[in-house]
């Protein structure tokens, strides 16, 4: 077995071995369908919302709301990774 032969089986192996399961391989083919600037629009808007609940009162509700920016910005994150560089992507080594 050449050494390009062998270095391809090894990538084959190790991609294998760390292969996503059907759960989160779902998971990212759904979230690479949204576009990963809805993400930060949905921040923008709870940032926008929680400011408004804040000045009419609503202090407890803005904070709940308030507390949605940090996830929809993760979200987004994992979105843009997940279109990039996406668990099961194939390589050619």
């Amino acid at each position: 077995m050449n050494a390009e032969a062998l270095r391809e089986t090894s990538a084959l192996r190790e991609r294998e071995e760390h292969a996503e399961g059907p759960v989160a391989r779902t998971i990212e083919q759904q979230t690479a369908k949204l576009p990963s600037d809805a993400f930060l629009w949905a921040a923008l808007g709870s940032i926008g919302v929680s400011f408004f609940l804040e000045i009419t009162g609503h202090v407890e509700k803005s904070r709940f709301v308030g507390q949605w920016v940090a996830p929809f910005l993760l979200f987004g994150l994992y979105n843009k990774i997940v279109k990039v560089a996406g668990s099961d992507r194939t390589y050619d080594y």
